[in-house]
């Protein structure tokens, strides 16, 4: 079985998931502890699957990069500094397999199995997984080939664009990331990770 480097981008807790901060301040949450969840559902599920060789998450955040270096992942800077697409670049450009994944960070529900499976469906060249409203993209994966991310704005149709094949399949918590309060409900009742869901769960 092909064995994958995971690469996944982590802003500064501060800046990350602002269409998430009508919920935490409504509820007087820290808004960065929330942010923090995600990330660290979403790595420990990468950490923990079979096709999976290292985890290497991008971040200038601190707080960010202690969580998953306990978890099990490995940290660089975001020396580029210049957005999303080129810290996945630079991510991709220190993992140690030649087979390289981008993942999103805000995969609460995400399970080793369905990553697993998603990248044994990856083949040679480029492939993406759409997220569950099917215009952003949850999984970039490249094999013999540069990565070239483009996350954005109506990723998955950018992506398609470009060449990258289009993988489907039953893995639903790889689809489903979380940008909004909506996202977190349906994240929270496919069975979301322990922290996101103990840090709801004390919300209530």
């Amino acid at each position: 079985m092909r064995r994958w480097s995971v690469v996944v981008p982590a802003k500064r807790l501060t800046i990350a998931k602002t269409r998430l901060r009508p919920l935490t301040e409504r509820l007087g949450a820290d808004h960065g502890d929330l942010v923090l969840a995600l990330l660290a559902d979403t790595v420990a599920a990468a950490v923990a699957s079979t096709a999976v060789a290292e985890v290497v998450v991008v971040t200038d955040d601190p707080a960010a990069a202690d969580v998953v270096r306990f978890l099990g992942a490995r940290t660089v800077p975001d020396l580029p500094d210049r957005g999303l697409n080129p810290a996945l670049e630079h991510g991709a450009r220190s993992a140690t397999n030649p087979a390289v994944a981008a993942l999103s960070s805000d995969l609460p529900a995400l399970r080793p199995s369905d990553l697993a499976a998603a990248l044994q469906a990856a083949g040679v060249g480029r492939s993406f997984v759409a997220d569950v409203d099917g215009t952003g993209t949850t999984l970039l994966a490249a094999v013999g080939t540069g990565l070239r991310p483009m996350f954005g704005d109506r990723s998955a149709e950018a992506h398609l664009a470009s060449g990258a094949v289009p993988l489907t399949g039953e893995w639903p918590g790889l689809l489903r990331d979380v940008d909004t309060e909506a996202d977190l409900r349906a994240a929270l009742s496919l069975g979301a990770g322990v922290r996101t869901t103990a840090l709801v769960g004390r919300w209530r």
